[in-house]
């Protein structure tokens, strides 16, 4: 599905619209939601993306969500994509606030949000294939291993998280 993006400046506010292939083929600055999910125990959900994504297929990553259609509030789009993608509907999403990433493949204005649930998961539109509840400590080890694919804009955002002090996310870099 070629959607309509928006494209932004990186202080968020919004430029316009163009088709999704397009914001990838020019690397273009965009919006996009990451919603990590957490458990009672603290534990983050850690996933493997499906192999027929348009961007780092079959890597790990900590955050669902997705880029934000032209006219779309990141408000209403973090919980239709964590609904789309984890089958979870109903959670909390406290906002953790923007976070820009950019590198030669990508470029993202990531609005942060984190969401408890202890029910059911299910990938519930395919962009899935795989997914377990991990520590922090557990993850953060994982994050240290350059050979393990993990998408680079959640790695950067988990890190940043991390050395801000915001909530426990400390405990990845143990």
């Amino acid at each position: 599905m070629d959607e309509e993006v928006a494209l932004v400046a990186a202080d968020g506010t919004v430029l316009g619209g163009v088709p999704r292939s397009r914001m990838r083929a020019e690397n273009l600055l965009h919006a996009a939601s990451a919603i990590l999910l957490r458990n009672a125990a603290g534990e983050l959900y850690v996933h493997e993306r499906s192999p027929l994504k348009d961007w780092c297929p079959s890597a790990h990553d900590a955050a669902c969500g997705g880029v934000v259609r032209y006219g779309e509030d990141p408000i209403e789009n973090a919980p239709r994509e964590l609904a789309e993608e984890l089958g979870v509907e109903g959670a909390v999403l406290e906002p953790l606030g923007t976070r820009l990433y950019e590198d030669e493949t990508v470029r993202v204005l990531e609005y942060v949000f984190e969401a408890r649930w202890d029910g059911p998961v299910r990938f519930a539109d395919g962009e899935i294939v795989s997914g377990e509840w991990l520590s922090l400590e557990a993850l953060g080890a994982l994050l240290r291993d350059p050979s393990w694919l993990f998408v680079p804009d959640t790695r950067n955002l988990l890190t940043s998280l991390a050395r801000d002090g915001v909530h426990d996310y400390v405990r990845l870099l143990s």
